[in-house]
């Protein structure tokens, strides 16, 4: 087992690598107009600014951007009339989205501010998520039609755009370790999905960009008002449904909460169980990408044999390449090289994490326990 999660790493450095020639690629010119939707509960750390990186687009379209809310007594209101204020010449519009439509608040607001919307493509991310100037222009050109090739079958269209993101952590080590789980195995093992499977096959929250067309195809937000996962089972239902998802080559930045350890830990549940309710086998496999507590387990099993320490070292050596081929260069993430020394515990916990996401379906979300059943969330 130590041996199949050596190959694992090795097999996750070729997925980044061939990540990192393919987005060298030039993409066509295609700027359609967007309309970007923020479904808004309470106020982030950085929200502010995460809302000004949209405002400030290199982008030839038009676009505007919708952000909805429950209620206007909501604090994240207060942030959206700033930026209205500050940004009077771009069309920023604030929705109230009172009805309850499922137990997934955030599709329940989306659906709400759909009709709201003015243009073809739609673009939705978490409130926290900050974006370069040319993040739209790169997400949107995707889109652009494909020309079909003498003797190939035409080429599936794309329906859905995501994009990978790395974490600002905030001071504390649930921060921290949350951080460097997102560079350093979430993100790779999207990376290997994407190669092995020959594309991706469900989206990210960091970045959904669809089509109306696509979006109407699956029944709209509609369908995945009850899902805890939606992004997933966005991406899953528009590949399904004869689409292509497509990874852009842009990068988002997501602000980490300042975890405790309590809330750290129901945050990581919380994603494992629901990969587990979503891919019982994929989450089984998950086991491989421990490998660097394998090689620990395997070499006090072994009596501290040569031949363990080798499959140690070498597991240690593939897992710090690993980190920061896929952080630091793949990413832009600056904070994994101040945080590396907290690779061996991340990796002992996220084992013990995984163990742990066997044991019910239960998860915690905004302060509320939920059962997983089926990707739908019971009260429980």
């Amino acid at each position: 087992m130590a041996v199949a999660g050596i190959a694992y790493f090795s097999m996750a450095l070729i997925a980044a690598r061939f990540f990192i020639s393919a987005r060298r690629a030039s993409l066509p010119a295609f700027s359609p107009s967007v309309s970007i939707l923020k479904s808004l509960k309470g106020l982030d750390l950085g929200l502010l600014d995460a809302f000004r990186s949209h405002c400030r687009q290199n982008y030839p379209g038009e676009f505007e951007l919708l952000f909805g809310v429950s209620s206007l007594d909501d604090p994240a209101v207060s942030a959206v009339r700033q930026l209205q204020a500050e940004f009077p010449d771009r069309s920023i519009r604030l929705i109230e989205c009172p009805e309850k439509l499922g137990t997934n608040g955030k599709v329940s607001t989306l659906i709400q501010m759909v009709p709201h919307a003015q243009y073809e493509y739609l673009l939705v991310n978490d409130s926290d998520i900050t974006v370069s100037p040319n993040y739209l222009a790169r997400v949107t050109a995707h889109f652009a039609p494909q020309q079909p090739r003498p003797y190939h079958k035409p080429p599936r269209p794309v329906g859905l755009v995501t994009a990978l993101y790395r974490g600002r952590a905030h001071g504390t080590l649930g921060s921290r370790l949350e951080s460097l789980t997102m560079a350093t195995d979430f993100m790779p093992s999207v990376l290997v999905a994407r190669m092995l499977e020959g594309g991706l096959r469900y989206g990210l929250g960091s970045t959904l960009a669809v089509s109306r067309e696509a979006l109407g195809r699956i029944g709209g937000f509609q369908a995945l008002v009850d899902h805890l996962a939606d992004d997933y089972e966005l991406g899953e239902r528009i590949f399904q449904s004869g689409y292509r998802v497509a990874l852009s080559a842009e990068v988002v930045e997501t602000s980490v909460p300042a975890y405790k350890w309590r809330a750290f830990c129901d945050h990581q549940l919380r994603w494992l169980r629901t990969v587990r309710d979503a891919r019982p086998a994929g989450y089984t496999g998950l086991i491989f990408t421990q490998g660097l507590t394998l090689a620990l387990i395997n070499l006090i099993a072994s009596g501290l044999s040569p031949l363990s320490l080798w499959i140690l070292a070498l597991s240690f050596f593939l897992r710090l390449s690993l980190a920061m081929t896929v952080g630091a260069e793949v990413l832009g993430d600056h904070q994994v090289l101040s945080a590396i020394w907290l690779l061996p515990l991340r990796d002992i916990v996220a084992t013990a994490l995984w163990i742990d996401g066997f044991a019910s379906n239960t998860i915690v979300w905004r302060g509320e326990r939920f059962e997983v059943r089926q990707g739908k969330l019971h009260r429980s």
